[in-house]
């Protein structure tokens, strides 16, 4: 006789939630097209949108090239890595050396433990060093793995995040900025 759910381990329980919830949310977004990338009723320029192309770090230095990006990377099911990326960037500026071993354990168990959640896609070598820096953590104990994510999302999500039709769609759809529409009536009144 089946004893249903009642019958599994715990911990598979709680990993069969925790993808139910991830799925659930990534269900809800099939695809992430421009409304994904209007915060309110401000959207991005078009001069913001080319300055995208210019550089990775200028993508992500930008709100809405970040929340683009990330609504790219939620539709690639690899959200984890922008995430992983900003879990680090936070934890390098945590100024309690209380808080640093709490923290470095909690970036660990999301993102790269064998039972994480969110597991990142780093490489075994990686994974034991980092493994190693959390026996006495310190503000760089993660950097290794954080330059492995952006190497790979600078090499092979940006990439396609601006060849993808959405990205293109955004940039159509865009209007110039004031200083842009202004800049060609200075120049009749010259």
């Amino acid at each position: 006789m089946c004893k249903g759910l009642a019958s599994l381990p715990t911990c598979c329980l709680e990993r069969a939630k925790e993808l139910k919830a991830r799925l659930g949310s990534v269900l809800q977004i099939p695809n992430w097209n421009l409304s994904c990338c209007k915060i309110g009723k401000n959207k991005p320029t078009l001069e913001e949108c080319l300055r995208w192309k210019e550089s990775f770090e200028k993508l992500l230095s930008s709100k809405y090239g970040l929340y683009a990006f990330t609504a790219f990377l939620m539709s690639e099911f690899s959200e984890e890595n922008i995430a992983f990326y900003f879990a680090c960037e936070e934890y390098k500026h945590i100024k309690c050396p209380a808080k640093l071993a709490t923290k470095a354990k909690k970036i660990y168990d999301e993102f790269i433990g064998s039972e994480a959640p969110r597991e990142i896609n780093i490489d075994h070598e990686t994974r034991d060093i980092t493994k190693v820096n959390m026996l006495a953590p310190t503000h760089s104990c993660f950097d290794m793995a954080q330059h492995k994510i952006y190497m790979l999302m600078a090499k092979d999500c940006y990439p396609r995040f601006l060849r993808s039709p959405a990205y293109r769609d955004l940039v159509c759809q865009a209007k110039p900025s004031n200083k842009a529409r202004n800049l060609p009536q200075q120049e009749k009144k010259a």
